[in-house]
């Protein structure tokens, strides 16, 4: 993954997106805050969700993808632990006989990256960057998938007897 040597603010203003007096507004609370930049913006209603991840896509050289419920491989997702699908935010769509593809929010999570490339061995890693919402949407229905499998398990463990 190549960074662009271009910041954020710079690809949104190039992209038409945004002044840059909004910029530099957003990055005068960005001090306070601490929060993305992205997200401020976005926070103040000066441009979209999808304005963002297309940029951060620009900035870091990533295809940007929609992950629905059609994309969602369980069979796939049972080859990462849970806890870095869930609090990473970023979920695997698709592998082939030599990578793994994994739609990611934040191309920065350096913690998420070291665990994705461990989990995905011996294949190599392929990421794509997806929105904040598309990639909540995700974790719920893998939560809710997770509950009932498990609900399913304990079913099958307790016998028809016991039902």
């Amino acid at each position: 993954m190549e960074k662009s040597s271009k910041r954020i603010g710079e690809i949104l203003i190039e992209k038409g997106f945004i002044t840059e007096a909004q910029v530099l507004d957003a990055l005068r609370d960005q001090k306070i805050s601490g929060k993305f930049l992205g997200m401020i913006l976005v926070d103040k209603g000066l441009i979209s969700e999808a304005q963002v991840t297309e940029a951060l896509g620009a900035q870091f050289d990533l295809r940007v993808v929609d992950v629905g419920r059609d994309d969602l491989n369980w069979n796939l997702a049972r080859k990462f632990s849970s806890s870095l699908l869930v609090d990473h935010k970023c979920f695997p769509i698709t592998e082939d006989e030599q990578t793994v593809t994994v739609a990611i929010v934040n191309p920065l999570d350096a913690v998420a990256l070291a665990k994705l490339e461990e989990e995905s061995q011996p294949k190599s890693l392929v990421l794509v960057l997806a929105s904040d919402s598309s990639m909540n949407e995700v974790v719920k229905e893998y939560k809710q998938h997770i509950s009932q499998s498990i609900k399913d398990l304990l079913r099958r463990k307790s016998g028809p007897e016991q039902q």
